[in-house]
């Protein structure tokens, strides 16, 4: 058998950009499905939570009836759910990789920044298809009777995961894996409680309009909007929509490989 001349010469040269994607975003969910943490923290307390609340009535809430719990808390929870895993989880991941020099090593490659935050965003929204089924699951076995569009759910979740992705690349990113840990769960912890999650905002009285702009505030008012009233969550998706433009911008400009 013969080969014609410059058939086997070596042809050096980076993959096409969805070839990229399409590897790094397979890469990067092993990574988190490996790491028990990050799945504690994006499956298991969401869970847990989400059936304290519902069926503990520790928490009282104004104008509800007990066993309409349900309604305000699973919308509240699958907020949550989004941040732990588009925020909290990966920002702490991408800390350490940072720290223990994984990072500087995906950058000797040909792949581009870019590419790899997108890689990371993409990745948790599979890992929240898992969330966002089980949590509702769970919520229907306790009672809860959901309303509204699904396409409007799906577009205020990856308007939710852009926003919380964004701020996670940009902590862990930026800063060591230590500091990124302790940063990403007082953020988490905070977030909890002022975002409308445990709360409705107007317990927060004046405070409330500054509070309805952040994003797990935005979040989980627009899920509740439109899951029990069956509303359309426009003013949320927009301020989702610019804490995931300012986020993955800053993100892709001060991301550093070491």
């Amino acid at each position: 058998m013969t080969w014609a001349p410059g058939s086997l010469a070596p042809r050096p040269g980076a993959a096409p950009l969805r070839r990229m994607l399409a590897a790094q975003t397979a890469a990067e969910l092993k990574l988190v499905l490996r790491n028990g943490e990050q799945v504690l923290l994006s499956l298991v307390i969401p869970l847990a939570l989400v059936v304290l609340l519902v069926t503990v009535p520790f928490i009282t809430l104004e104008g509800t009836a007990d066993g309409r719990r349900a309604d305000f808390f699973v919308p509240g929870v699958l907020a949550l759910a989004v941040m732990s895993a588009a925020f909290t989880g990966q920002a702490i991941a991408v800390g350490f990789e940072r720290q223990y020099g994984v990072l500087k090593r995906l950058g000797a490659t040909p792949l581009p920044r870019g590419v790899l935050l997108a890689a990371k965003t993409l990745s948790v929204l599979v890992v929240e298809v898992l969330q966002v089924g089980l949590l509702c699951a769970v919520g229907l076995a306790l009672g809860w009777q959901p309303q509204g569009s699904p396409l409007a759910v799906l577009v205020l979740v990856v308007a939710g995961t852009g926003a919380f992705s964004g701020l996670g690349l940009l902590l862990g990113g930026t800063m060591r894996g230590l500091t990124t840990l302790a940063a990403a769960n007082l953020l988490w912890f905070v977030l909890l409680v002022l975002g409308g999650v445990l709360f409705p905002l107007s317990a927060f009285g004046a405070a409330e309009p500054a509070l309805s702009l952040l994003p797990t505030a935005a979040l989980s008012t627009g899920l509740r909007e439109v899951l029990q009233d069956g509303g359309t969550a426009v003013r949320e998706v927009l301020v989702l929509l610019t804490w995931g433009a300012l986020g993955l911008t800053a993100a892709s400009r001060a991301f550093r490989w070491e």
